[in-house]
Protein backbone atom coordinates (compact mmCIF):
# COMPACT_ATOMS: atom_id res chain seq x y z
CA UNK A 1 0.00 0.00 0.00
CA UNK A 2 1.27 3.66 -1.12
CA UNK A 3 2.27 5.83 1.68
CA UNK A 4 -0.49 8.41 1.01
CA UNK A 5 -3.12 5.50 1.45
CA UNK A 6 -1.99 4.69 4.43
CA UNK A 7 -3.87 7.81 6.55
CA UNK A 8 -7.20 9.14 5.49
CA UNK A 9 -7.66 12.83 6.03
CA UNK A 10 -10.77 14.02 5.54
CA UNK A 11 -11.76 18.21 6.57
CA UNK A 12 -15.57 18.79 7.92
CA UNK A 13 -16.90 22.56 7.45
CA UNK A 14 -16.09 23.81 11.15
CA UNK A 15 -12.21 23.31 10.81
CA UNK A 16 -12.84 19.68 12.52
CA UNK A 17 -9.85 16.99 10.87
CA UNK A 18 -10.08 13.52 10.94
CA UNK A 19 -7.04 11.04 10.26
CA UNK A 20 -7.68 7.61 10.03
CA UNK A 21 -5.17 4.99 10.25
CA UNK A 22 -5.70 2.02 7.09
CA UNK A 23 -3.25 -0.49 7.39
CA UNK A 24 -5.44 -3.21 7.65
CA UNK A 25 -6.31 -5.73 9.30
CA UNK A 26 -5.25 -4.09 12.96
CA UNK A 27 -3.48 -0.91 11.71
CA UNK A 28 -0.55 -1.70 13.12
CA UNK A 29 2.14 1.09 13.33
CA UNK A 30 4.45 0.58 10.35
CA UNK A 31 7.37 3.02 9.48
CA UNK A 32 5.68 3.77 6.21
CA UNK A 33 2.25 4.70 8.22
CA UNK A 34 4.35 6.19 10.77
CA UNK A 35 6.02 8.39 8.21
CA UNK A 36 2.31 8.74 6.50
CA UNK A 37 1.05 10.35 9.71
CA UNK A 38 4.04 12.43 10.33
CA UNK A 39 3.46 13.80 6.83
CA UNK A 40 -0.22 14.55 7.71
CA UNK A 41 0.29 15.94 10.74
CA UNK A 42 2.68 18.65 8.79
CA UNK A 43 -0.47 19.15 6.89
CA UNK A 44 -2.65 20.15 10.43
CA UNK A 45 -0.03 22.25 11.67
CA UNK A 46 0.35 24.77 8.48
CA UNK A 47 -3.70 24.49 7.97
CA UNK A 48 -4.18 27.67 10.29
CA UNK A 49 -8.04 26.66 10.10
CA UNK A 50 -7.68 23.80 11.98
CA UNK A 51 -9.69 23.51 15.05
CA UNK A 52 -10.09 19.98 16.23
CA UNK A 53 -8.05 16.86 15.22
CA UNK A 54 -9.94 13.03 15.54
CA UNK A 55 -7.83 10.13 15.25
CA UNK A 56 -9.14 6.75 14.51
CA UNK A 57 -8.71 3.64 12.77
CA UNK A 58 -10.22 2.10 10.07
CA UNK A 59 -12.18 -1.54 10.25
CA UNK A 60 -12.30 -3.12 13.76
CA UNK A 61 -9.14 -1.73 15.50
CA UNK A 62 -7.77 1.66 16.29
CA UNK A 63 -4.25 0.32 16.85
CA UNK A 64 -2.70 -3.40 17.95
CA UNK A 65 0.43 -1.54 17.69
CA UNK A 66 4.10 -1.88 16.00
CA UNK A 67 4.32 -3.98 13.02
CA UNK A 68 5.74 -6.85 14.88
CA UNK A 69 6.83 -9.17 11.57
CA UNK A 70 8.32 -5.81 10.56
CA UNK A 71 10.60 -4.90 13.57
CA UNK A 72 11.39 -9.39 13.63
CA UNK A 73 13.03 -8.90 9.95
CA UNK A 74 14.96 -5.63 10.98
CA UNK A 75 18.64 -4.72 11.36
CA UNK A 76 18.32 -3.61 15.44
CA UNK A 77 20.97 -0.97 14.73
CA UNK A 78 17.89 0.92 13.00
CA UNK A 79 15.73 0.49 16.13
CA UNK A 80 17.19 3.65 17.80
CA UNK A 81 16.26 5.84 14.26
CA UNK A 82 12.44 4.52 14.46
CA UNK A 83 11.88 5.47 17.59
CA UNK A 84 12.77 8.14 17.65
CA UNK A 85 10.88 9.18 14.67
CA UNK A 86 7.83 7.85 15.90
CA UNK A 87 8.54 9.93 19.27
CA UNK A 88 8.77 12.81 17.24
CA UNK A 89 5.38 12.39 15.51
CA UNK A 90 3.67 11.56 18.79
CA UNK A 91 5.11 14.91 20.27
CA UNK A 92 4.30 16.83 17.47
CA UNK A 93 0.33 15.13 17.84
CA UNK A 94 0.74 15.84 21.30
CA UNK A 95 1.73 19.57 20.96
CA UNK A 96 -0.11 20.51 18.05
CA UNK A 97 -2.01 24.04 18.75
CA UNK A 98 -5.77 22.77 18.49
CA UNK A 99 -7.02 19.62 20.53
CA UNK A 100 -7.30 16.25 19.33
CA UNK A 101 -9.62 13.83 20.10
CA UNK A 102 -8.72 9.38 20.19
CA UNK A 103 -11.78 7.73 18.90
CA UNK A 104 -10.67 4.33 20.33
CA UNK A 105 -12.08 1.16 18.57
CA UNK A 106 -11.31 -2.17 18.88
CA UNK A 107 -8.03 -2.25 20.04
CA UNK A 108 -5.41 0.18 21.46
CA UNK A 109 -2.56 -1.81 22.42
CA UNK A 110 1.19 -0.95 22.40
CA UNK A 111 2.07 1.30 20.37
CA UNK A 112 -1.36 2.03 19.32
CA UNK A 113 -2.01 2.79 23.15
CA UNK A 114 0.80 5.20 23.14
CA UNK A 115 -0.65 7.29 19.87
CA UNK A 116 -3.72 7.44 21.99
CA UNK A 117 -1.98 8.90 24.99
CA UNK A 118 -0.24 11.64 22.52
CA UNK A 119 -4.11 12.91 22.21
CA UNK A 120 -5.66 15.16 24.27
CA UNK A 121 -8.77 13.22 24.89
CA UNK A 122 -9.89 9.74 24.27
CA UNK A 123 -13.02 8.14 23.47
CA UNK A 124 -13.71 4.14 23.74
CA UNK A 125 -16.00 1.82 22.61
CA UNK A 126 -17.22 -0.50 25.26
CA UNK A 127 -15.92 -3.24 23.94
CA UNK A 128 -12.07 -1.59 23.43
CA UNK A 129 -9.17 -3.09 24.90
CA UNK A 130 -6.21 -1.35 26.00
CA UNK A 131 -2.56 -1.94 27.36
CA UNK A 132 0.96 -1.92 27.29
CA UNK A 133 2.50 -5.95 26.38
CA UNK A 134 5.27 -4.74 25.40
CA UNK A 135 7.53 -6.53 28.10
CA UNK A 136 6.07 -9.55 26.38
CA UNK A 137 8.31 -9.41 23.55
CA UNK A 138 11.26 -8.06 25.46
CA UNK A 139 10.34 -4.09 24.71
CA UNK A 140 9.36 -1.06 26.86
CA UNK A 141 6.67 1.43 25.83
CA UNK A 142 9.14 3.30 24.04
CA UNK A 143 6.69 6.13 22.22
CA UNK A 144 6.32 7.49 24.96
CA UNK A 145 4.22 5.58 27.35
CA UNK A 146 6.42 5.15 30.15
CA UNK A 147 6.05 8.96 30.54
CA UNK A 148 2.54 9.59 29.38
CA UNK A 149 0.80 6.60 31.17
CA UNK A 150 2.39 7.65 34.77
CA UNK A 151 1.26 11.18 34.58
CA UNK A 152 -2.37 9.87 33.52
CA UNK A 153 -3.04 6.97 35.96
CA UNK A 154 -0.97 7.67 38.38
CA UNK A 155 2.75 5.93 39.17
CA UNK A 156 1.57 2.72 40.53
CA UNK A 157 -1.22 1.63 37.78
CA UNK A 158 1.12 2.73 35.38
CA UNK A 159 3.92 -0.12 36.68
CA UNK A 160 0.90 -2.48 37.08
CA UNK A 161 -0.02 -2.21 33.48
CA UNK A 162 3.40 -2.04 32.16
CA UNK A 163 5.25 -4.49 34.33
CA UNK A 164 2.01 -6.88 33.74
CA UNK A 165 1.26 -6.09 30.46
CA UNK A 166 -2.37 -6.90 31.22
CA UNK A 167 -4.62 -5.79 29.29
CA UNK A 168 -8.09 -3.32 30.44
CA UNK A 169 -11.60 -2.93 28.95
CA UNK A 170 -12.97 0.70 28.34
CA UNK A 171 -14.67 0.43 31.78
CA UNK A 172 -12.03 -0.04 33.69
CA UNK A 173 -10.11 2.42 31.41
CA UNK A 174 -12.99 5.01 32.13
CA UNK A 175 -12.56 4.38 35.62
CA UNK A 176 -8.75 4.84 36.07
CA UNK A 177 -8.86 8.30 33.85
CA UNK A 178 -7.71 6.46 31.12
CA UNK A 179 -10.29 7.34 28.75
CA UNK A 180 -12.42 10.30 29.10
CA UNK A 181 -15.72 8.65 28.02
CA UNK A 182 -17.40 5.33 27.04
CA UNK A 183 -19.94 4.52 24.22
CA UNK A 184 -21.54 1.52 22.88
CA UNK A 185 -18.99 -0.45 20.18
CA UNK A 186 -19.63 1.42 17.19
CA UNK A 187 -20.17 4.46 17.95
CA UNK A 188 -16.22 5.87 18.62
CA UNK A 189 -16.19 8.37 15.53
CA UNK A 190 -20.11 9.15 16.25
CA UNK A 191 -19.28 10.44 19.62
CA UNK A 192 -15.90 11.65 18.92
CA UNK A 193 -17.14 14.00 15.89
CA UNK A 194 -19.99 15.35 18.29
CA UNK A 195 -16.96 15.95 21.20
CA UNK A 196 -14.44 18.20 18.49
CA UNK A 197 -17.99 20.07 16.79
CA UNK A 198 -18.96 21.18 20.62
CA UNK A 199 -15.32 22.33 21.04
CA UNK A 200 -14.95 23.67 17.19
CA UNK A 201 -18.27 26.00 18.25
CA UNK A 202 -15.92 27.81 21.28
CA UNK A 203 -13.12 30.23 20.66
CA UNK A 204 -10.17 28.81 18.59
CA UNK A 205 -7.94 31.51 20.47
CA UNK A 206 -9.22 30.50 24.24
CA UNK A 207 -9.30 26.53 23.40
CA UNK A 208 -5.89 26.79 21.76
CA UNK A 209 -4.44 29.11 24.36
CA UNK A 210 -5.89 27.00 27.04
CA UNK A 211 -4.18 23.48 25.82
CA UNK A 212 -0.99 25.10 25.67
CA UNK A 213 -1.10 26.38 29.43
CA UNK A 214 -2.31 22.75 30.18
CA UNK A 215 0.36 21.09 28.60
CA UNK A 216 2.80 23.90 29.10
CA UNK A 217 2.35 24.46 32.83
CA UNK A 218 1.89 20.67 33.52
CA UNK A 219 5.43 19.88 34.55
CA UNK A 220 6.40 23.50 36.20
CA UNK A 221 5.93 24.15 39.90
CA UNK A 222 1.96 25.35 40.59
CA UNK A 223 3.85 28.97 40.83
CA UNK A 224 5.68 28.75 37.70
CA UNK A 225 2.09 27.48 35.77
CA UNK A 226 -0.13 30.36 37.15
CA UNK A 227 3.22 32.39 35.47
CA UNK A 228 2.62 31.06 32.46
CA UNK A 229 -1.04 31.11 32.68
CA UNK A 230 -1.03 35.45 33.03
CA UNK A 231 1.59 35.42 30.05
CA UNK A 232 -0.91 33.69 27.88
CA UNK A 233 -3.80 35.42 28.95
CA UNK A 234 -2.13 38.69 28.09
CA UNK A 235 -0.56 37.40 24.97
CA UNK A 236 -3.24 35.19 23.62
CA UNK A 237 -6.15 36.52 24.84
CA UNK A 238 -6.49 39.91 24.97
CA UNK A 239 -4.89 41.00 22.18
CA UNK A 240 -7.05 38.31 19.83
CA UNK A 241 -10.21 39.12 18.03
CA UNK A 242 -12.62 36.37 19.97
CA UNK A 243 -12.77 37.99 22.79
CA UNK A 244 -14.74 41.79 21.52
CA UNK A 245 -16.67 38.72 19.17
CA UNK A 246 -17.71 36.64 22.39
CA UNK A 247 -18.27 39.47 24.49
CA UNK A 248 -20.72 41.02 22.28
CA UNK A 249 -22.63 38.03 21.17
CA UNK A 250 -23.16 37.19 24.96
CA UNK A 251 -24.43 41.08 25.65
CA UNK A 252 -27.08 40.88 22.29
CA UNK A 253 -28.11 37.22 22.94
CA UNK A 254 -26.51 35.74 19.71
CA UNK A 255 -24.49 33.07 18.90
CA UNK A 256 -20.72 34.39 18.49
CA UNK A 257 -19.09 34.19 15.36
CA UNK A 258 -15.49 33.83 16.22
CA UNK A 259 -12.77 34.55 13.43
CA UNK A 260 -9.93 32.51 15.22
CA UNK A 261 -7.60 35.48 15.03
Amino acid sequence: MAPAELIGHKTEGDGVEILVLKNPPVNALSTALLAALAEQVGVIEADRSSRVVILTGDGQYFSAGADVKEMASMDMSQAPAVVARGLETFGRIENLRTPVIAAINGLAIGGGLELALSCDLRVAGESAKLGAPETKLGLIPAYGGTQRLPRLVGVAKAKELIFTGAMIGAAEALRLGLVNKTVPAGQELRAARDLAHTIAQNSPIAVRAAKRAIVGGRDRTVADGLSLESEIFRTEILPGKDLPEGLAAFVEHRPPKFPGS
